[in-house]
């Protein structure tokens, strides 16, 4: 997929955008579009899945246009933040502000949280400076130190909060994973900062410096606009937060690494499910193909890959989130699955 298929992404950001300006029934339309469109249109035999691998890496990986489209990205997420809070600071109608949070809280999971995660794989300074900033718009910034320095150390074990086990409901895994995933980002940063000869109260503290100025962001909205924006930037982000960790819960339910002694074997493509998907992949900058990811976690979203032997959902992203909310029907959809691999978490 060349670039300018990636900005298919962009219809709904556009649809957020649209949401404000037009009002009315229209601030659901983000709603409408992620949970009732996109899952029927990946039904349809040319939108479901696609195999197919990218023929040419090297032109593909070294393109510049890929990680523009992640910093307009991040942009774009940024003024719709702006636009929540100006929009709820004189709002008069809970209905519609109701509206405009859930369709902003999409936003801060598919762009915020999404958008930060593949720019924060990236090695150079800028790329991690903009995710550190993406991140913040769902007030998730200790993402950016437990996803590189944890998860992808730990995932498909029980020493990561990330994998969801098996016959484990959603809304327990929740509170695991946000709660020690906090934890952890705040031991790795102490960690990271003392090996590096700096004081635990530094600028050199990752953890230390985004929580504080997240906290100052909320203080600001505070005093300067008032408790109900500070309420609707809350409850976005709480949205986000919740639909990142629902997919963390649908790429790695039951997975495990075997262990030998000390050491677990290496991450391989078979410990994530992976997902191909057009819609999805294209919505969310190729994070459906997350075997590929976790197994070669520097490679860029626009060449990541297809295994023949990795696992697969049933179905694209959103409608595997739907599921994943109605823990007596995912269980055994997806037990059934996990039993038939090699790789199972008790």
């Amino acid at each position: 997929m060349g670039a300018i298929w990636y900005l298919a992404t962009f219809v709904l950001m556009g649809t957020c955008y649209g949401a404000f300006f037009l009002q009315g029934p229209w601030v659901w339309a983000p709603v409408v579009l992620v949970f009732g469109i996109v899952p029927i249109l990946e039904t349809l035999p040319f939108l479901s899945r696609d195999v197919n691998n990218p023929t040419d890496e090297r032109t593909l990986g070294q393109s510049t246009i890929f990680s523009d489209l992640l910093n307009a990205a991040v942009i774009f997420q940024c003024g719709l933040i702006g636009m929540l809070l100006i929009e709820a600071s004189r709002s008069q109608n809970l209905l519609q502000l109701s509206g405009l949070i859930i369709s902003t809280g999409l936003a801060c999971g598919v762009y915020g949280i999404n958008v930060g995660h593949e720019l924060g794989h990236r090695a150079d300074s800028f790329s991690q400076r903009m995710a550190r900033l993406s991140l913040a718009t769902s007030l998730y910034a200790h993402f950016f130190v437990e996803h590189n320095l944890g998860h992808h150390r730990n995932v498909a074990t029980e020493l990561d909060p990330a994998s969801s086990r098996r016959g484990e409901w959603l809304y327990t895994f929740w509170i695991r994973s946000i709660v020690m995933g906090y934890i952890s980002a705040w031991k790795i940063s102490a960690k990271r900062t003392r090996d590096r000869g700096h004081a635990f109260i530094s600028i050199h503290n990752t953890m230390l410096v985004d929580q504080t100025l997240q906290a100052v962001f909320l203080v600001g909205i505070a005093l300067f606009l008032g408790t109900l924006p500070l309420l609707a930037f809350l409850l976005s982000a709480l949205i986000g937060i919740l639909l990142l960790e629902t997919v963390n819960y649908i790429e790695h339910y039951g997975l495990s690494r075997q262990r030998t002694g000390d050491r677990y074997e290496r991450v391989r493509p078979q410990h994530s499910w992976n997902s191909n998907h057009i819609i999805g992949r294209l919505f969310l900058f190729n994070l459906p193909r997350h075997s590929d990811h976790h197994a070669w976690a520097s490679r860029k979203y626009q060449i990541l890959r297809h295994f023949d032997d990795s696992p697969q959902l049933p179905a694209g992203y959103p409608a595997m989130l739907m599921l994943a909310v109605l823990p007596p029907l995912w269980i055994p959809i997806m037990n059934a699955r996990v039993d038939s691999l090699d790789h199972v978490v008790s």
